[in-house]
């Protein structure tokens, strides 16, 4: 069955996050089930078990996505996902590489670590997010202290990760989360990320990291120039072509690399950016408000890249054919993602929106239901065609985080 599911929903959610309707609650109830049975010894797999998910190796423990997973499992209260979420942090940290990343993915019962082919920077960056979080959330105090040497050591790759002048790290190509995308220098999404670990580990130069950021992936405003510091100059000259050839925009630039930048519009990142508290007051007002306005296909929840890249295109690549991915509404290059919408909506209730969180929580329930909720990977920006692998565990984990952010004020 190939349902299209982007029509307009025919009703909304009362206001209040005290009545939430049946749906809702239902999807609540689905996302717990799905979890459990995704649960291993070893940690949360990352979907469904099928002969596709078996040849793709999705039936593993994911760095991003057990890390992500514990956000929402922590919350549920249910020992036993807690118990899991615990359980994937550890095989993480089992198999961390001597120069302390994180794999992008284990295999465990046959002890196998894969670290992607250029790297997979954000499974460091979530699994220390995630670490901390499980610290603060789980009532179990044990697992931080017992893995500060393997934290010490993720920190610390991270920082050789990091341009010094700036405190941004820099990447490969498709060596994130979209991982057949040719973001790469500085990447919005990544150090968004950086950003938020710098907070929750007490680094010291934070606040240096969130002034670069924002001169780099929103150029625009009078101190977007590269600055000259004590150390010598420092002077970042894409920034300087940005400011001569594009007109201010009212996002983060996706990516920021020598002479060369994004026009994809990476709309995840800039949730994720708000998420963390990266822009000040006018420029959050001027992106929620973009934001707000990117209900461009009838289901309500944006996509992950407004504009995607074509073939024959300055950043088109040959490698975004794989496995037939990543055409224009595919995949990370314009496609819907669940789990993504979750964080939108949880940057809504951040912002006192509860109309328009319990809206986007609603559709994303409607998404997660498709196929007698198949809890599909991603579905198609433009025909609304699910796509990916069925069962997919972050789908699950973040409703369950996006759902107490709107009862109850979780934050991560």
């Amino acid at each position: 069955m190939d349902r299209r599911i982007f029509t307009e929903p025919s009703s909304r959610p009362r206001n209040g996050a005290s009545h939430l309707e049946p749906l809702v609650q239902e999807c609540y109830r689905k996302s717990i089930e799905l979890l459990l049975a995704n649960s291993s010894p070893h940690g949360i797999l990352a979907c469904r078990t099928s002969p596709k998910a078996e040849r793709r190796n999705y039936r593993s423990v994911f760095g991003r996505d057990a890390s992500i997973c514990a956000l929402g499992m922590v919350r549920s209260g249910d020992e036993r996902l807690i118990g899991t979420a615990r359980a994937g942090l550890e095989t993480l940290a089992r198999f961390q590489a001597n120069n302390g990343q994180i794999p992008n993915y284990v295999r465990p019962t046959d002890r196998e670590a894969n670290f992607w082919h250029f790297g997979c920077i954000d499974s460091t960056l979530w699994w220390l997010i995630a670490l901390r979080d499980y610290d603060r959330f789980s009532g179990d105090r044990s697992l931080l202290l017992s893995l500060r040497g393997q934290a010490g050591k993720a920190v610390s790759w991270l920082l050789c990760q990091e341009q010094p002048s700036r405190g941004l790290l820099v990447q490969n190509e498709a060596s994130d989360w979209a991982d057949i995308m040719p973001r790469s220098g500085h990447v919005l999404y990544t150090n968004a990320l950086w950003y938020r670990v710098k907070e929750l580990y007490r680094l010291t130069d934070a606040e240096r990291t969130r002034q670069q950021f924002n001169r780099t992936f929103f150029p625009f405003s009078p101190n977007g120039h590269g600055k000259r510091n004590g150390a010598g100059a420092d002077r970042f000259y894409t920034i300087d072509k940005i400011r001569k050839e594009v007109r201010p925009t009212p996002y983060y630039l996706s990516f920021v690399s020598y002479l060369s930048w994004g026009g994809d519009v990476d709309l995840y990142g800039n949730v994720l950016a708000l998420l963390f508290g990266l822009p000040g007051s006018g420029l959050r007002r001027t992106i929620l408000a973009f934001l707000q306005g990117e209900r461009r296909n009838g289901s309500g929840t944006m996509p992950v890249t407004r504009n995607p890249i074509r073939k024959g295109t300055k950043h088109w690549r040959e490698y975004m054919d794989r496995h037939g991915l990543n055409a224009p509404y595919q995949y990370h290059n314009g496609g819907v993602w669940p789990y993504a919408g979750c964080f939108w909506a949880m940057v809504l209730a951040q912002e006192g929106k509860t109309v328009h969180a319990l809206r986007e929580l609603r559709n994303i329930a409607v998404l997660n239901q498709v196929n007698d909720w198949q809890f599909n990977e991603w579905f198609h920006g433009k025909t609304g065609r699910p796509m990916g692998m069925a069962g997919q565990s972050w789908n699950a984990a973040m409703y369950l985080l996006a759902y107490h952010t709107l009862r109850y004020g979780a934050t991560i």
